[in-house]
């Protein structure tokens, strides 16, 4: 009887400061196959939830893609950054001493639903087929239009020194990093993501997910897939 083809989906908890494409490099040289690829692109500076496929199952990525995700994290108000995260140095906008958690609410009401989104500058969506974060890098302006999201649950479950702690499910394309520059905005004092766990994926949670190396171990130590 012929073997059939391989395939296998690893859900994996990424870490911090790797792309998404390391990896994948890391579970492709481990198991020794060619077809291996992601589900939907973490930033270097966020955690949590990445599916890999390999083999046949590489076949499913766009459905995987598809599926609503979850994330959780932390917003700072009164400040920014060119990328709205980390990548890049703080600049103060505004004192966001008199905001309220009631301001705060507000404000997310209104990036709540079926929204108009510009994506972030350093981001790996191409235009004119390059990645806009290559010309963000060199300090080229690309014009970004703006794109249907759902962002269907938008929590705040803590507000506190200026820092707001979320919960967010939204549909696929939805950048949290344009949701903290428009909450800034929105606020007028500005704002960028401090923090971001991916939490979930349709019904894959990050609680079933892998830790990467010891995953690598555990493929290093079967028999070779053909």
């Amino acid at each position: 009887m012929q073997e059939q083809p391989y395939g296998e989906v690893f859900l994996i908890d990424k870490p911090l400061e790797w792309t998404s494409f390391d990896v994948v490099k890391k579970v492709r040289n481990a198991l020794k196959i060619k077809k291996v690829g992601h589900a939907g692109t973490l930033d270097p500076l966020a955690t949590g939830l990445l599916i890999i496929c390999a083999g046949k199952m590489t076949k499913q990525i766009e459905s995987f893609m598809g599926q609503e995700k979850e994330y959780s994290g932390t917003f700072v108000l009164g400040e920014t950054t060119e990328s709205f995260d980390l990548e890049k140095p703080v600049t103060p906008v505004a004192d966001p001493s008199h905001l309220t958690i009631d301001d705060v609410k507000a404000a997310v009401a209104e990036l709540t639903g079926d929204i108009l989104q510009v994506p972030p500058m350093h981001s790996a969506i191409k235009v004119g087929g390059k990645r806009v974060y290559e010309s963000a890098r060199k300090g080229i302006d690309v014009k970004m239009e703006p794109r249907p999201v759902q962002v269907r649950e938008f929590e705040i479950t803590k507000f506190e020194n200026h820092v707001v702690s979320f919960r967010i499910s939204c549909s696929k394309g939805t950048y949290i990093r344009s949701l903290a520059r428009d909450l800034g905005e929105k606020l007028g004092v500005g704002a960028y993501m401090s923090s971001l766990i991916r939490t979930r994926i349709g019904d894959f949670q990050l609680s079933e997910a892998h830790e990467l190396n010891s995953l690598i171990e555990e493929i290093k130590a079967r028999p070779q897939q053909t």
